[in-house]
């Protein structure tokens, strides 16, 4: 037997405000409704995804001061990797690295409190 990823944690300092952030950013996860609803000044905040996975926002007193050793790496469904990059910047990302070389390579950004994810190529199915 193995295991099966549930969700993923992230510290924050304010989790609602990234559940928000993050809900803008991601297609495939939603903000939870009903008694799940997110609310400001909690100390859990979350994302639904897929196949009954989540983001879950804990919040804890100290701020980011190292490189995430676990990031996320987002795959634009609708646009390029470019185009996406500028989408994301534009809801208030920080560009942190920029390894893209032509159509290969990746950006990495940081979310509003600092935390790493990496923008690649856009996704395409295998037939």
């Amino acid at each position: 037997m193995a295991s099966r990823a549930s969700n993923f944690c992230i510290d924050a300092h304010d989790p609602y405000a990234q559940a928000m952030w993050w809900a803008d950013v991601l297609e495939d996860f939603t903000l939870p409704t009903g008694e799940w609803a997110n609310e400001p000044g909690e100390e859990e905040c979350g994302l639904d995804g897929p196949d009954d996975r989540f983001l879950l926002f804990l919040k804890v007193p100290e701020p980011k001061t190292v490189k995430n050793r676990m990031h996320l790496c987002l795959r634009p469904t609708d646009r390029s990797r470019d185009e996406e990059v500028e989408r994301v910047l534009g809801l208030g990302a920080t560009l942190v690295d920029d390894r893209r070389d032509g159509e290969k390579g990746w950006a990495v950004l940081a979310d509003p409190e600092g935390n790493e994810f990496c923008v690649l190529r856009r996704y395409e199915p295998s037939s």
